[in-house]
């Protein structure tokens, strides 16, 4: 047995309608990163100087050393950049989420000061701007509550949110067993809000991005003009806010950093941007924070039992009866590599459909002989499956008249004789007439034709069975 343990399924087809306060198509989110003060430096303890997001071509760390220009193109971003983005956004009255490295924040305190003043959210962006990919975990889960201390040290409050960047294979779980945060953003897998499940506490993820993100100004392929970035931004703001239109509203994250979009050349591209979206009455402009306690008030969590976290025996007595009196299907796909994915009705149908398929033909046949007839003497008797019993209430055969029945009890009896195994149907996409037309017409068929037919009606019954016990 094999788990898989990544989630490529999130909402599906039919995501939630966000509901967003006051009916705003879209959420357009923008988020600060302050990272200057907090980067790699030998002054900070790092055995290099940093070589991540700046506008030196092919940056490498320098081992031991201090990095003069590097360090002063954060120090920009500290100095200049920060205090243009304040202007903007406060003359906007746009409100901004922070993402505060603990030390930065605790190295420039006016700039600190101005957020707070602003009312902006602060949340947590890790102790220090370093990788974390490599860290053994013990040393990461300190990292993470030294953050939290200096974070309330400096701002006066724990943070509430949480975004490492650069981060490691155990970074969402391990701030999610912290317990503290409303959400947390170390993903980039959606348009929206959604919920994680880490042991016993829901934890809510905020995603964020990389694309709609000035990183795109220090990175390949990326952004080289202010009127570049507009240009993405609005195609991007115009898609989600078509499909807000059409009662899909989504959230857009949009990145950014003091010492990249501060750049007066830059920044003239994020002005036309929020000039552009202000001339719209249903946008909402949230903090973070404002979308995690929306999320958490209208879409919060519901936990189900989940057939990838099932054990052997819950797994067979829960879906053994999916294929008719076949649970040896269900004891076959519960060794398949079984994953979020396979927790809803489509995707173990999937892993159960692909048990049946790949058996062998007396095994199929088997299966098709377990199931009753239509209307015949099991279903007189009372001696259905509670599946069965529905499924042929349903479609009206438990009310047949002396007529009706006489005729599904002659050609059951033909069809048997012809082909060896009851005619099947999935009976909920017919009627009884049409049941009844179905038969006329499928007792002419081949023997070859109509055991491929059968199987796919066993198919299209077990998907059924399994929408009636899991999220579509």
């Amino acid at each position: 047995m094999t788990r898989y343990p990544r989630d490529m399924i999130g909402y599906g087809a039919t995501p939630p309608n966000a509901q967003w306060p006051g009916g705003a198509k879209v959420a357009v989110q923008f988020v600060l990163n302050f990272e200057e003060g907090g980067e790699n430096n030998v002054l900070h303890g790092d055995a290099a100087s940093e070589a991540f997001l700046s506008d030196i071509p092919g940056a490498a760390p320098w081992q031991g050393q201090r990095h003069w220009n590097m360090e002063s193109i954060y120090e920009y971003g500290a100095r200049a950049g920060f205090w243009r983005l304040h202007r903007l956004f406060t003359g906007a009255d746009v409100p901004v989420t922070i993402y505060g490295v603990a030390t930065a924040l605790a190295r420039c305190p006016d700039q600190l000061a101005a957020m707070k003043s602003a009312d902006w959210e602060i949340a947590s962006h890790g102790l220090k701007w370093v990788e974390h990919k490599d860290m053994a975990q013990d040393e990461e889960r300190a990292a993470i509550a030294e953050a939290i201390r200096l974070h309330t040290e400096v701002v006066g409050t724990r943070p509430t949110g949480w975004y490492t960047g650069r981060c490691s294979a155990n970074t969402v779980r391990l701030v999610s067993e912290e317990g503290g945060f409303d959400y947390i953003s170390d993903t980039y897998d959606d348009d929206l809000p959604h919920w994680r499940e880490e042991g016993e506490r829901d934890q809510l993820i905020i995603p964020y991005t990389l694309e709609a993100n000035d990183m795109r100004f220090a990175t390949a392929p990326g952004y080289t003009t202010g009127e570049q970035f507009f240009s993405y931004l609005k195609d991007a703001f115009d898609v989600l806010y078509a499909e807000g239109e059409a009662g899909a509203a989504k959230m857009m994250s949009i990145g950014l950093h003091c010492r990249l979009i501060g750049r007066p050349g830059k920044i003239a591209g994020l002005k036309r941007f929020i000039d552009y979206i202000q001339g719209f009455d249903d946008v909402w402009c949230p903090r973070r924070i404002d979308v995690a306690k929306h999320w958490a008030a209208t879409h919060p969590h519901q936990r189900f039992e989940r057939p990838s976290q099932m054990d052997l025996q819950t797994f067979v007595d829960k879906y053994g009866s999916i294929f008719e009196h076949s649970p040896w299907i269900a004891e076959r796909a519960f060794e398949l590599e079984l994953g979020p994915a396979h927790d809803t009705a489509g995707g173990l149908h999937n892993a159960l459909a692909r048990m049946f398929r790949s058996a062998s033909a007396d095994e199929r046949l088997g299966v098709l002989t377990a199931h009753p007839d239509l209307a015949g003497k099991l279903a007189a008797a009372g001696r259905l499956t509670a599946e069965s019993t529905g499924e042929q209430a349903a479609a009206g055969l438990d009310l047949l008249t002396d007529d009706e029945r006489t005729s599904f009890t002659r050609l059951n009896g033909q069809y048997v004789e012809r082909y060896g195994f009851p005619f099947i149907i999935a009976v909920r996409d017919y009627d009884k007439a049409s049941i009844l037309a179905a038969f006329h017409t499928r007792i002419n068929n081949s023997r070859e034709q109509e055991f491929s037919e059968a199987c796919k009606q066993v198919e299209r019954i077990a998907e059924f069975r399994l929408r009636d016990i899991l999220p579509s």
